[in-house]
Protein backbone atom coordinates (compact mmCIF):
# COMPACT_ATOMS: atom_id res chain seq x y z
CA UNK A 1 0.00 0.00 0.00
CA UNK A 2 1.32 3.03 -0.81
CA UNK A 3 1.23 6.64 1.45
CA UNK A 4 -1.52 8.85 0.81
CA UNK A 5 0.10 11.85 -1.33
CA UNK A 6 -2.33 14.28 0.38
CA UNK A 7 -0.64 13.34 4.04
CA UNK A 8 2.20 15.33 5.09
CA UNK A 9 5.37 13.12 5.40
CA UNK A 10 7.30 12.73 8.98
CA UNK A 11 9.45 14.98 7.92
CA UNK A 12 7.39 17.49 6.93
CA UNK A 13 5.35 16.61 10.19
CA UNK A 14 8.39 17.47 12.03
CA UNK A 15 9.72 20.46 10.44
CA UNK A 16 7.21 23.14 12.14
CA UNK A 17 8.46 21.79 15.71
CA UNK A 18 11.90 22.23 14.79
CA UNK A 19 11.39 25.61 13.30
CA UNK A 20 9.30 26.99 16.81
CA UNK A 21 12.14 25.65 18.78
CA UNK A 22 14.61 27.66 16.39
CA UNK A 23 12.37 30.97 17.06
CA UNK A 24 12.57 30.21 21.07
CA UNK A 25 16.39 29.09 21.26
CA UNK A 26 16.24 33.25 18.73
CA UNK A 27 14.97 34.56 20.90
CA UNK A 28 16.38 33.73 24.31
CA UNK A 29 19.32 34.20 22.75
CA UNK A 30 18.36 37.82 22.09
CA UNK A 31 16.88 38.35 25.62
CA UNK A 32 20.60 36.88 27.18
CA UNK A 33 22.47 39.08 25.31
CA UNK A 34 20.35 42.40 25.28
CA UNK A 35 19.59 41.48 29.49
CA UNK A 36 23.50 41.23 29.92
CA UNK A 37 24.42 44.44 27.92
CA UNK A 38 22.08 46.54 30.39
CA UNK A 39 23.46 44.18 33.57
CA UNK A 40 27.26 45.76 32.78
CA UNK A 41 25.94 49.29 31.87
CA UNK A 42 23.50 51.92 33.99
CA UNK A 43 20.60 51.84 30.76
CA UNK A 44 17.28 51.07 31.18
CA UNK A 45 14.86 50.12 29.08
CA UNK A 46 12.23 52.47 30.11
CA UNK A 47 15.09 55.23 29.13
CA UNK A 48 15.44 54.31 26.01
CA UNK A 49 11.70 54.07 25.29
CA UNK A 50 11.35 57.44 26.00
CA UNK A 51 13.87 58.55 24.43
CA UNK A 52 12.32 56.74 21.28
CA UNK A 53 9.08 58.25 21.90
CA UNK A 54 10.82 62.20 21.90
CA UNK A 55 12.73 61.46 18.38
CA UNK A 56 11.70 64.47 16.06
CA UNK A 57 9.44 63.25 13.68
CA UNK A 58 11.45 65.25 10.52
CA UNK A 59 14.27 62.58 11.79
CA UNK A 60 12.19 59.61 11.49
CA UNK A 61 10.90 60.39 8.09
CA UNK A 62 14.68 60.55 6.99
CA UNK A 63 15.58 57.42 7.95
CA UNK A 64 12.58 55.69 6.75
CA UNK A 65 12.96 57.57 3.15
CA UNK A 66 16.59 56.52 3.23
CA UNK A 67 15.52 52.53 4.23
CA UNK A 68 13.39 52.57 1.35
CA UNK A 69 15.98 54.05 -1.21
CA UNK A 70 18.08 51.00 0.27
CA UNK A 71 15.41 48.70 -0.67
CA UNK A 72 15.27 50.25 -4.27
CA UNK A 73 19.14 49.65 -4.97
CA UNK A 74 18.77 46.70 -3.63
CA UNK A 75 15.79 45.54 -5.94
CA UNK A 76 17.66 46.99 -8.57
CA UNK A 77 21.14 45.23 -8.32
CA UNK A 78 18.95 41.69 -7.99
CA UNK A 79 17.38 42.62 -11.10
CA UNK A 80 20.48 42.84 -12.83
CA UNK A 81 22.13 40.49 -11.42
CA UNK A 82 19.17 37.76 -13.08
CA UNK A 83 19.61 36.94 -16.70
CA UNK A 84 16.79 36.19 -18.26
CA UNK A 85 13.93 37.04 -21.39
CA UNK A 86 12.44 38.98 -18.93
CA UNK A 87 14.22 38.70 -15.46
CA UNK A 88 11.90 40.34 -12.94
CA UNK A 89 10.50 43.59 -12.59
CA UNK A 90 11.52 46.24 -10.79
CA UNK A 91 8.36 46.23 -8.56
CA UNK A 92 8.38 42.34 -8.32
CA UNK A 93 11.86 42.85 -7.17
CA UNK A 94 11.23 45.40 -4.88
CA UNK A 95 8.14 43.93 -3.15
CA UNK A 96 10.10 40.41 -2.88
CA UNK A 97 13.24 42.03 -1.86
CA UNK A 98 11.14 43.76 1.04
CA UNK A 99 9.93 40.32 2.39
CA UNK A 100 13.02 38.83 2.20
CA UNK A 101 14.61 41.34 3.98
CA UNK A 102 11.76 40.49 6.91
CA UNK A 103 12.75 37.18 6.76
CA UNK A 104 16.03 37.54 6.78
CA UNK A 105 16.10 39.93 9.56
CA UNK A 106 13.61 37.55 12.12
CA UNK A 107 14.57 33.84 11.63
CA UNK A 108 17.45 32.80 13.32
CA UNK A 109 20.47 32.01 11.90
CA UNK A 110 20.51 33.90 8.86
CA UNK A 111 17.90 30.54 7.67
CA UNK A 112 15.54 33.76 6.29
CA UNK A 113 18.00 34.21 3.41
CA UNK A 114 16.57 31.35 1.51
CA UNK A 115 13.55 33.33 1.17
CA UNK A 116 14.53 34.96 -1.71
CA UNK A 117 14.95 31.65 -3.56
CA UNK A 118 11.79 30.38 -2.38
CA UNK A 119 9.54 33.74 -3.57
CA UNK A 120 11.54 33.70 -6.51
CA UNK A 121 10.57 30.30 -7.84
CA UNK A 122 6.76 30.22 -6.00
CA UNK A 123 5.62 33.93 -7.19
CA UNK A 124 7.64 34.10 -10.39
CA UNK A 125 8.80 30.87 -11.57
CA UNK A 126 12.54 31.75 -11.85
CA UNK A 127 15.07 28.55 -11.01
CA UNK A 128 15.95 28.04 -7.56
CA UNK A 129 19.75 28.09 -9.26
CA UNK A 130 19.33 31.50 -10.53
CA UNK A 131 17.81 32.55 -7.24
CA UNK A 132 20.61 31.73 -5.26
CA UNK A 133 23.34 32.99 -7.86
CA UNK A 134 22.01 35.91 -7.60
CA UNK A 135 21.50 35.98 -3.67
CA UNK A 136 25.09 34.57 -3.64
CA UNK A 137 26.73 37.35 -6.00
CA UNK A 138 24.68 39.46 -4.13
CA UNK A 139 25.94 38.84 -0.82
CA UNK A 140 29.57 38.79 -1.70
CA UNK A 141 29.71 41.82 -3.13
CA UNK A 142 28.00 43.66 0.25
CA UNK A 143 30.98 41.97 2.11
CA UNK A 144 33.43 43.45 -0.24
CA UNK A 145 31.98 47.00 -0.07
CA UNK A 146 31.17 46.78 3.73
CA UNK A 147 35.32 45.72 3.84
CA UNK A 148 36.09 48.57 1.74
CA UNK A 149 34.50 51.01 3.59
CA UNK A 150 35.32 50.05 6.72
CA UNK A 151 38.92 49.59 5.48
CA UNK A 152 39.23 53.09 4.37
CA UNK A 153 37.46 54.56 8.07
CA UNK A 154 39.99 52.69 9.67
CA UNK A 155 42.97 54.27 7.24
CA UNK A 156 41.21 58.03 7.97
CA UNK A 157 41.26 57.28 12.09
CA UNK A 158 45.08 56.27 12.03
CA UNK A 159 45.84 59.21 9.57
CA UNK A 160 43.63 61.70 10.86
CA UNK A 161 44.73 60.37 14.86
CA UNK A 162 41.29 60.02 15.97
CA UNK A 163 42.10 56.77 16.83
CA UNK A 164 44.31 57.58 19.56
CA UNK A 165 47.10 55.76 20.86
CA UNK A 166 45.31 52.44 19.76
CA UNK A 167 47.96 50.76 17.40
CA UNK A 168 45.96 48.86 14.52
CA UNK A 169 43.82 50.71 12.84
CA UNK A 170 46.26 50.81 9.82
CA UNK A 171 47.04 47.22 10.12
CA UNK A 172 43.21 46.54 10.54
CA UNK A 173 42.56 48.93 7.32
CA UNK A 174 44.97 47.07 4.95
CA UNK A 175 43.54 43.55 5.90
CA UNK A 176 40.24 44.86 5.00
CA UNK A 177 40.91 45.87 1.95
CA UNK A 178 42.78 43.06 0.98
CA UNK A 179 39.82 40.99 1.97
CA UNK A 180 38.01 43.57 -0.29
CA UNK A 181 39.73 42.46 -3.10
CA UNK A 182 39.22 38.64 -2.25
CA UNK A 183 35.53 39.09 -2.02
CA UNK A 184 35.34 41.04 -5.67
CA UNK A 185 37.41 37.91 -7.00
CA UNK A 186 35.17 35.39 -5.41
CA UNK A 187 32.09 37.43 -7.01
CA UNK A 188 33.59 37.56 -9.99
CA UNK A 189 34.66 33.91 -10.33
CA UNK A 190 31.93 32.63 -7.85
CA UNK A 191 31.26 29.57 -10.03
CA UNK A 192 34.48 28.65 -8.06
CA UNK A 193 32.32 27.72 -4.89
CA UNK A 194 30.98 24.91 -6.83
CA UNK A 195 33.99 23.52 -8.18
CA UNK A 196 35.14 23.13 -4.43
CA UNK A 197 31.97 21.83 -3.70
CA UNK A 198 31.59 19.20 -5.88
CA UNK A 199 35.57 18.78 -5.40
CA UNK A 200 34.22 17.51 -1.53
CA UNK A 201 32.06 15.23 -2.74
CA UNK A 202 34.13 13.28 -4.94
CA UNK A 203 36.41 13.46 -2.14
CA UNK A 204 34.44 12.13 0.77
CA UNK A 205 32.60 9.14 -2.12
CA UNK A 206 29.10 10.66 -2.03
CA UNK A 207 29.55 11.80 -5.57
CA UNK A 208 28.92 7.94 -6.42
CA UNK A 209 25.82 7.95 -4.21
CA UNK A 210 22.33 9.03 -5.74
CA UNK A 211 22.01 12.08 -3.62
CA UNK A 212 25.55 12.82 -4.62
CA UNK A 213 24.79 12.38 -8.25
CA UNK A 214 21.24 14.77 -7.57
CA UNK A 215 23.80 17.08 -5.77
CA UNK A 216 26.20 17.12 -8.45
CA UNK A 217 23.56 18.31 -11.21
CA UNK A 218 21.98 20.83 -8.90
CA UNK A 219 25.65 22.54 -8.40
CA UNK A 220 26.51 22.07 -12.17
CA UNK A 221 22.91 24.56 -12.40
CA UNK A 222 23.90 26.78 -9.77
CA UNK A 223 27.78 27.32 -11.58
CA UNK A 224 25.96 27.76 -14.80
CA UNK A 225 23.73 30.27 -13.28
CA UNK A 226 26.60 31.77 -11.35
CA UNK A 227 28.67 32.56 -14.90
CA UNK A 228 25.54 34.45 -15.95
CA UNK A 229 25.12 36.18 -13.01
CA UNK A 230 28.26 38.00 -13.12
CA UNK A 231 29.05 38.10 -16.80
CA UNK A 232 27.84 41.04 -19.92
CA UNK A 233 28.68 43.71 -17.22
CA UNK A 234 26.17 42.49 -14.73
CA UNK A 235 28.67 42.25 -12.01
CA UNK A 236 30.09 45.95 -12.54
CA UNK A 237 26.79 47.20 -12.48
CA UNK A 238 25.53 45.71 -9.45
CA UNK A 239 28.69 46.25 -7.80
CA UNK A 240 28.07 50.28 -8.61
CA UNK A 241 24.47 49.64 -7.18
CA UNK A 242 26.27 48.39 -3.89
CA UNK A 243 28.27 51.56 -3.39
CA UNK A 244 25.44 53.81 -2.52
CA UNK A 245 23.59 51.20 -1.07
CA UNK A 246 26.00 50.82 1.65
CA UNK A 247 26.14 54.73 2.06
CA UNK A 248 22.97 54.52 2.40
CA UNK A 249 22.92 51.81 5.00
CA UNK A 250 25.69 54.26 7.13
CA UNK A 251 23.39 57.32 6.70
CA UNK A 252 20.80 55.88 8.32
CA UNK A 253 22.04 54.57 11.28
CA UNK A 254 24.04 58.13 11.86
CA UNK A 255 20.67 59.86 11.18
CA UNK A 256 19.28 57.77 13.87
CA UNK A 257 21.92 57.61 16.06
CA UNK A 258 22.07 61.38 16.22
CA UNK A 259 18.57 62.17 16.71
CA UNK A 260 18.61 59.54 19.72
CA UNK A 261 21.33 61.72 21.46
CA UNK A 262 24.45 60.38 20.10
CA UNK A 263 27.51 62.44 20.64
CA UNK A 264 26.96 65.70 18.40
CA UNK A 265 31.06 65.04 17.77
CA UNK A 266 30.66 61.85 16.16
CA UNK A 267 30.77 62.68 12.37
CA UNK A 268 29.76 60.45 9.30
CA UNK A 269 32.95 59.04 9.12
CA UNK A 270 32.79 58.16 13.07
CA UNK A 271 29.68 56.54 12.36
CA UNK A 272 30.71 54.36 9.61
CA UNK A 273 33.06 52.83 11.74
CA UNK A 274 30.90 52.32 15.22
CA UNK A 275 28.10 51.16 13.08
CA UNK A 276 29.89 48.81 10.59
CA UNK A 277 30.96 46.73 13.71
CA UNK A 278 27.55 46.39 14.71
CA UNK A 279 26.90 44.92 11.02
CA UNK A 280 29.86 42.74 11.19
CA UNK A 281 28.50 41.62 14.70
CA UNK A 282 24.84 41.02 13.32
CA UNK A 283 26.09 39.01 10.43
CA UNK A 284 27.50 35.85 13.07
CA UNK A 285 25.18 32.87 12.41
CA UNK A 286 24.69 32.75 16.19
CA UNK A 287 22.38 35.77 16.30
CA UNK A 288 19.35 36.31 18.34
CA UNK A 289 15.84 37.57 17.08
CA UNK A 290 16.05 40.23 15.30
CA UNK A 291 19.94 40.74 15.79
CA UNK A 292 19.15 42.16 19.11
CA UNK A 293 21.90 42.12 21.41
CA UNK A 294 25.19 41.15 19.01
CA UNK A 295 23.99 44.68 16.96
CA UNK A 296 24.17 46.10 20.19
CA UNK A 297 27.19 44.73 21.26
CA UNK A 298 29.57 46.23 18.01
CA UNK A 299 27.32 49.07 18.29
CA UNK A 300 28.97 49.48 21.95
CA UNK A 301 32.52 48.35 20.68
CA UNK A 302 32.79 50.64 17.45
CA UNK A 303 31.66 53.78 19.33
CA UNK A 304 33.35 52.77 22.55
CA UNK A 305 36.68 52.82 20.16
CA UNK A 306 36.20 56.35 19.26
CA UNK A 307 35.45 57.54 23.06
CA UNK A 308 31.25 57.46 22.70
CA UNK A 309 30.91 56.75 26.71
CA UNK A 310 29.31 53.01 27.23
CA UNK A 311 25.78 53.96 28.34
CA UNK A 312 25.71 56.30 25.75
CA UNK A 313 26.41 53.96 23.30
CA UNK A 314 24.23 51.07 24.30
CA UNK A 315 21.15 53.42 24.83
CA UNK A 316 21.56 54.57 21.31
CA UNK A 317 21.64 51.20 19.77
CA UNK A 318 18.80 49.93 21.69
CA UNK A 319 16.70 52.90 20.06
CA UNK A 320 18.43 52.48 16.61
CA UNK A 321 17.40 48.93 16.78
CA UNK A 322 13.96 49.25 17.71
CA UNK A 323 13.01 52.22 14.83
CA UNK A 324 15.11 49.57 12.18
CA UNK A 325 12.98 46.76 13.57
CA UNK A 326 9.64 48.84 12.90
CA UNK A 327 10.38 50.10 9.47
CA UNK A 328 11.68 47.02 8.71
CA UNK A 329 8.31 45.30 10.11
CA UNK A 330 6.09 47.75 8.43
CA UNK A 331 8.23 47.39 4.94
CA UNK A 332 8.46 43.67 5.16
CA UNK A 333 4.39 43.43 6.36
CA UNK A 334 3.44 45.43 3.52
CA UNK A 335 5.68 43.78 0.83
CA UNK A 336 3.95 40.42 1.95
CA UNK A 337 0.45 41.66 1.30
CA UNK A 338 1.42 42.86 -1.99
CA UNK A 339 2.91 39.50 -2.69
CA UNK A 340 -0.17 37.72 -1.80
CA UNK A 341 -2.34 40.19 -3.59
CA UNK A 342 -0.49 40.42 -7.03
CA UNK A 343 1.59 37.06 -7.23
CA UNK A 344 -0.15 34.00 -5.36
CA UNK A 345 2.06 31.01 -5.38
CA UNK A 346 1.78 29.10 -8.81
CA UNK A 347 0.90 25.43 -8.09
CA UNK A 348 3.64 24.30 -10.18
CA UNK A 349 6.87 25.88 -11.17
CA UNK A 350 9.17 23.93 -14.31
Amino acid sequence: MTDDPGQPSASQQAAPPRRRLRSILSFLIAVALVWALLEWSDVHLADVARTVARMPLASFLIALAIHCAIYALRAWRFRTLIPGAPPPTFTQALVIGAAHNLATYLLPAKTGEGAWVVYLKSRLGVSASVGLASLIVARLLDLAVLCGELGLVCLWLAWTGRAGALPWPAGFGALLLALTLLFFVLASKSHWLTSIARQLLAWTGLARTRIGERIGLQLAAVAAALRDASSGGRLARAALLTVPQWLGIFAFYAVLARALGLDAGVGFVEACFGSSLAVLTNLLPINGFAGFGTQEGGWVLGFGILGVPRDEALATALGVHVVQLFDTLLLGVVALALLAWLWPPRRAVE
